[in-house]
């Protein structure tokens, strides 16, 4: 007969077979899929892959401004003459590391808070959810724009404004899974011989609380980049010469409709990275869902 580990071992193996074909068999996922390899490919090799390195910088050519998309230039130039198209793929680059740096602060902050009030409970429970409710009550595009306005305005500034009102999704959702798992029967075993309060919340509750919190970041990835690009179009996040694509927007915005090429291309590059990111996030949270059919 096969022992308890090799049935258990089994059954991993299915659920993931089950979980990989669910996730590969829903076309709008491949879709995503590719966009996000896509960005990231463009994203990491920009130096290699832009065809004029130097649109980059403040770099001036009053000879080739506001050129139209052409054989040379793909998406026109800007308003000094530098390549729109060379600039669009750095923009990916700022845009991911964005959307990295504030998701990375908000899971480091939210997470641990959201084990702590859900596992303790009772007063800790009451203080940490109230002060996440706070913030919760806020938008968060309202309450980037107040830090943001405070602080002076940059890429860094934008991505611990953006932090601020990100942190509490995860504390919420972490909270809210902890005390869904707290009660089951494994916890209360471990509780039983002894083991440790972190051991329990970091080794135990924690990893069943992943499949929830990598749903969760796949889909901010997309909202965390418009937030971002809305508050360079305001200009209080990066600064020109920073190819941003939300600056790149509202440096572009002021030669509307002529020189349309300037803000429709990072326009664009903003919209498919949103999709492909929320397409990529709705196959995760599928493949994931344990009622999928």
């Amino acid at each position: 007969m096969e022992s308890k580990e090799t049935m258990t071992d089994s059954r991993k193996y299915s659920s993931r077979k089950k979980m990989l074909k669910r996730f590969f068999r829903n076309r709008m996922t491949m879709v995503g899929l590719v966009i996000v390899i896509a960005v990231l490919v463009l994203a990491v090799f920009a130096e290699q892959i832009v065809p004029f390195p130097d649109s980059n910088t403040i770099a001036v050519n009053f000879k080739m401004m506001n050129k139209p998309p052409s054989g040379i230039n793909l998406f026109g130039t800007d308003e000094i003459g530098r390549d729109v198209l060379s600039r669009t793929i750095y923009g990916a680059r700022y845009s991911l590391m964005m959307a990295g740096v504030v998701l990375t602060i908000a899971v480091l902050v939210g997470v641990p808070l959201g084990l702590v009030a859900g596992y303790y409970g009772g007063v800790v429970n009451s203080v940490i959810m109230r002060i996440t409710d706070v913030f919760l009550a806020i938008p968060s595009l309202i309450l980037a724009l107040t830090v943001a306005a405070i602080l002076e305005p940059s890429l860094m500034n934008s991505m611990i404004a953006i932090s601020f009102g990100w942190w509490p999704w995860f504390t919420r959702l972490t909270q809210a899974e902890t005390l869904k798992i707290k009660n089951e029967q494994f916890i209360i075993s471990s509780e039983g011989i002894g083991a440790s309060k972190l051991r329990i919340m970091f080794s135990e509750i924690l990893p069943n609380c992943l499949p929830t919190i990598i749903v969760k970041i796949s889909t901010d990835v997309g909202f965390v980049i418009l937030t971002g690009a809305s508050l360079g179009f305001l200009g209080l996040g990066a600064q020109p010469p920073t190819p941003e694509w939300g600056t790149m927007i509202s440096e572009a915005r002021v030669y509307l409709p002529t020189v349309w090429w300037s803000s429709v291309f990072p326009g664009l590059a903003i919209l498919l990275t949103i999709l492909g990111f929320s397409f990529l996030g709705d196959g995760i949270r599928d493949a994931f869902d344990v009622r999928a059919q």
